[in-house]
C-alpha cells in the first residue's frame, strides 16, 4: 500500500464520524460490549491503543463485530504493525513517525494515521505522500489554534486531532478547514468501562455525534 493510498484509507475512516475513540482495554471481555455500544452510538471507527497485555486480542475481538473499523494506537515499532495487522486492524494510528515505522506500514498494506506535532513533521510526512495524519498532542502543541495556523501554509494536509481533546474543544477543531475528526477517550470513560455500563458509554457516544456532526 503507497502512501497515497493510506492516506485515501485513513480519510474514508475519519468521515466516517466526528469521533474516534481512543480506547484502552484491560479486560477483553469487554471488547465486544465495548465496541457495540460506541457503533450503536453512531461511532464506528474504534482506535484501541497497544498499552495493555489484551489490546490486541480485544483488536481481534472487535474486528468481527458488525457495523465496526477497528484499529490499533500507540503503534511503535514494524512489530506492533506486524502483530495489528494479524489481530484484524484495518488502520493504525502513531504517536509519531519513523522510516521503519512507515515502511511497515507500506509493506504490511495497513493504512496509517501519523502523528506530527510540529510543522517540519507535517511537511516530511507530506513529501513521504502522507496527506492525512494526526496532530498529537493537540492541546499540548497549542490546541486549535496551532493546527490553524499550521494548516495556512500546509493545506493540502488534513488532521485528526488527538490528546487533550474533549467535547467542550473539539468543536474549536472541526471549525477548521483542515479537520476531518478528532480523536478522544472521553466516550469511553475508565470509569464507566470497569463498572460495565455499555449503555452509559452508547449514551456518551450519541451525544458526542448529536453536539459535533454540524
Amino acid at each position: 500500500m503507497t502512501p497515497t493510498q493510506q492516506s485515501a484509507a485513513a480519510r474514508e475512516i475519519c468521515l466516517l464520524a466526528p469521533v474516534v475513540p481512543v480506547i484502552v482495554i484491560r479486560d477483553v471481555a469487554h471488547a465486544v460490549p465495548m465496541a457495540k455500544a460506541l457503533i450503536a452510538g453512531g461511532l464506528p471507527a474504534l482506535e484501541v491503543t497497544l498499552r495493555t497485555p489484551c489490546a490486541l486480542e480485544a483488536i481481534r475481538a472487535m474486528a468481527d463485530v458488525e457495523g465496526g473499523v477497528v484499529g490499533a494506537g500507540t503503534l511503535l515499532t514494524p512489530a506492533d504493525v506486524k502483530a495489528a495487522k494479524a489481530a484484524g486492524a484495518k488502520f493504525g494510528v502513531s504517536p509519531g513517525v519513523t522510516d521503519t515505522l512507515l515502511k511497515a506500514c507500506e509493506d504490511e498494506g495497513l493504512a496509517l494515521l501519523p502523528g506530527a506535532a510540529t510543522s517540519t513533521e507535517v511537511m516530511y510526512l507530506l513529501e513521504r505522500g502522507y496527506t492525512v495524519q494526526k496532530f498529537f498532542p493537540a492541546e499540548a502543541n497549542g490546541g486549535a489554534p496551532a493546527l490553524k495556523a499550521i494548516g495556512a501554509p500546509l493545506p493540502q494536509v488534513s488532521f485528526c486531532p488527538t490528546g487533550g481533546v474533549s467535547l467542550k474543544n473539539a468543536p474549536d477543531y472541526l471549525s477548521l478547514a483542515n479537520t476531518l475528526c478528532v480523536g478522544g477517550s472521553w466516550v469511553a470513560p475508565d470509569a464507566l468501562v470497569q463498572a460495565g455500563d455499555w449503555a452509559g458509554i452508547e449514551r456518551l457516544a450519541a451525544e458526542a455525534v448529536a453536539a459535533l456532526k454540524a
